[in-house]
């Protein structure tokens, strides 16, 4: 039967998101219900709330979560109820010319649950990146959940379903930072701390950070930056370079998403190094680069989407190494809250006063 649970809804632009009851249904073929436990708040919700993604209001938010299966539909195979799992925004088909090629993680068809929830008057929410869950059940494809350990916690391991899996994933994915580098990574909030500490988990044998904020790179340092630049002070391309014998450095993240911060990468890295973009630009936004510039450094640039995760390889494998002791993804939540309080957590959010808010269940 379909059930009335509780989720944070947010009915027009730039209006205050407001708690209601919503109505999700059974799970049909290739779908299921997920008793949600803990969900991030992730700027990407705030775009959606501010109508950045598209207009198909009232949105249902929350997709960086974890928790337990409660009830599948026909035909899953990959996960059974009782099962505890981080949601993910990208179900692999395993049909595509991308999957089809070996490349999952650039998978051209992923999809969501085909039923939608909906308010108690019967009006259909959209739920943000498919997920919706700023809610305490919400309703998935089976393929957006991924399996792992269940001793880890909740509020914790949701991290990984999107912010600190695209920094991670930045560095280690599609940056292939490897033992000895040296990385430079420009704006350390959520998603450049995460890129940070992905860079340390690879080896590399210098980290700097650079941000306009001194609070953001203190953070920094506890994520494992070796080095800090602040870029309101500094000419962030020269000190890069001045930290690295006058090189550049061998993979400069850019996790701001401007022209002038991608400027300040393409120029701060060392020849034949790498750029990856994994800040999210606006549509207005343009870049010019000098093309013989782009021709005579050689290397590579790189757009970064969800850090090219594959959530069945990925997923696990950063919870065992947080279990063990190597990676704290515990560093990133700076505060739990209840579902009533995420209204107020998009304005730390915005104040740059928190690195993550977790709502939990």
């Amino acid at each position: 039967m379909p059930q009335e649970v509780r989720a944070v809804i947010a009915p027009g632009k730039n209006e205050p998101v407001r708690v209601e009851t919503i109505v999700v249904p059974d799970p049909g073929p290739g779908e299921a219900v997920v008793q949600v436990q803990a969900c991030g708040v992730c700027h990407t919700d705030l775009h959606y709330k501010q109508g950045g993604i598209n207009d198909e209001f009232p949105f249902l938010l929350g997709h960086e979560a974890a928790g337990v299966v409660e009830s599948v539909g026909e035909g899953v195979t990959d996960v059974a109820p009782g099962d505890f799992v981080i949601l993910n925004w990208r179900a692999v088909c395993g049909q595509c010319r991308a999957c089809l090629r070996g490349r999952p993680w650039y998978c051209f068809d992923t999809h969501n649950a085909k039923q939608r929830m909906t308010l108690t008057d019967g009006t259909e929410l959209s739920p943000a990146l498919g997920i919706g869950a700023f809610a305490e059940k919400t309703l998935v494809a089976a393929g957006q959940c991924t399996k792992v350990d269940a001793s880890v916690s909740a509020a914790v391991a949701g991290l990984l379903g999107c912010g600190v899996m695209a920094g991670i994933g930045a560095a280690i994915n599609t940056g292939n930072v490897g033992r000895g580098d040296t990385v430079a990574v420009i704006g350390c909030g959520g998603v450049g701390d995460a890129a940070i500490a992905g860079s340390n988990l690879a080896g590399a044998a210098k980290i700097i950070a650079v941000d306009i904020d001194d609070r953001k790179l203190e953070t920094a340092r506890k994520m494992g930056a070796t080095h800090t630049v602040n870029s309101k002070e500094t000419d962030p391309v020269e000190a890069i370079r001045e930290l690295t014998g006058g090189f550049g450095a061998d993979v400069v993240i850019e996790a701001v998403g401007r022209p002038e911060t991608y400027k300040q990468a393409f120029y701060g890295r060392d020849l034949a190094g790498t750029v990856v973009l994994v800040g999210v630009p606006t549509p207005e936004m343009k870049l010019e680069l000098p093309l013989l510039d782009v021709f005579g450094r050689g290397g590579a640039l790189k757009s970064s989407w969800y850090g090219d995760c594959l959530p069945s390889r990925d997923f696990p494998m950063l919870i065992d190494l947080h279990l063990q002791g190597r990676l704290d993804l515990g560093a990133f939540v700076t505060e739990t809250i209840r579902l009533d309080e995420v209204e107020q957590a998009f304005e730390r959010m915005h104040h740059g006063d928190v690195l993550r808010s977790v709502v939990v269940l």
